[in-house]
């Protein structure tokens, strides 16, 4: 497979992580509907958060591009992320009566309700400052997900921090994390997703989100990974694997099998685990396979922050089990 653009051991940061961090809810006992609870138990949450924390967990040097309100359920997102291993000084506190986002998630492999809230976000209110383009300047990656895309200030923050990672040689990452609710109409979500991916280096998605992306995803990534371009495209697949289409070539994944206790989390072990290690080791393949290990042991276990594995979880994982054959897409 043909690699991204080096990158180099002399910059501050592994990556920078711009996307929502908030409080996750777990209804007890697991199983249970959320209706039946008798009580709750917390954690950090937000693809932004989540990709982060793993990344932190397994030593990369990480950092949230975020904002959080200045109450008790943002003091926990920092406190959390500190647990995490994942820097907070780029972390703006959102002003007004913008709050941070609140997901209520039942503990349950199917049939499971989540319950996001996120009226007037404070991840939304995410602004441009001089130190958020000098880190992006001293980033091997920046790691975009979709939600930031969704109103301003966050949408043109996070435009103008992708055309700047390129411009510096930092590898753009924009994980589609679509959430319906959020946007307005397919059209505009259509509209800011073509734009956003004209920046990235690599874009990542289920065959839900590219179909938000495009109508026509054979075709789509036909031009895209062409030998002449410069765009890899994965696609996640969920218990089927994953496919990664790269300037011509491609490469088929399986999954590491496990009897799952919830169905979330795992896109973002899986993204946070496989750049660090790519950027560690410059190989598709391994990077594909570690994160698929921490996809599995997420889905797995209760939470999402608190569940992402350690290298030796990972190590672990990898020895014990062996990945499902390769399935072929189309």
């Amino acid at each position: 497979m043909t690699d991204l653009p080096h990158t180099s051991p002399e910059k501050t940061w592994h990556a920078l992580v711009l996307g929502r961090a908030g409080l996750d809810l777990y209804p007890q006992p697991d199983g249970g509907k959320t209706r039946d609870a008798n009580g709750f138990s917390a954690d950090m949450g937000g693809s932004g958060g989540n990709i982060a924390a793993a990344m932190g967990c397994v030593g990369a040097k990480v950092a949230l591009l975020s904002a959080v309100s200045d109450d008790a359920i943002g003091h926990f997102v920092r406190q959390r992320l500190e647990q995490y291993h994942v820097s907070d000084t780029l972390l703006q506190t959102s002003q007004g009566n913008s709050r941070t986002s609140l997901a209520i998630a039942e503990v349950r492999p199917s049939d499971c309700d989540v319950v996001i809230y996120r009226n007037d976000a404070a991840d939304l209110q995410l602004h441009l400052t001089d130190a958020m383009q000098t880190a992006v300047a001293n980033s091997n990656n920046l790691v975009v997900t979709g939600t930031a895309l969704i109103s301003e200030p966050s949408r043109a923050t996070s435009l103008e921090l992708m055309q700047h990672a390129k411009s510096n040689g930092c590898i753009v990452w924009l994980d589609l994390d679509y959430r319906p609710w959020n946007w307005p109409d397919l059209q505009t979500t259509r509209s800011i997703y073509s734009l956003a991916a004209q920046h990235a280096n690599v874009v990542i998605g289920n065959e839900k989100e590219f179909a938000v992306l495009t109508d026509q995803l054979e075709d789509y990534i036909k031009q895209a990974h062409l030998p002449h371009m410069e765009q890899t495209i994965l696609l996640k697949r969920g218990g089927h694997g994953a496919s990664l289409f790269n300037q011509g070539q491609r490469l088929d994944t399986g999954v590491y099998p496990v009897i799952p206790l919830k169905p979330y989390g795992a896109g973002d072990a899986f993204l946070g685990n496989l750049i660090h290690h790519y950027n560690s080791h410059n190989d598709w393949q391994a990077a594909i396979a570690c994160g698929s290990a921490a996809a599995a042991i997420v889905v797995s276990q209760r939470g999402c922050a608190s569940a992402m594995p350690s290298p030796e979880e990972i190590n672990l994982m990898q020895q014990s089990a062996t990945m499902t054959p390769a399935a072929n897409w189309c």
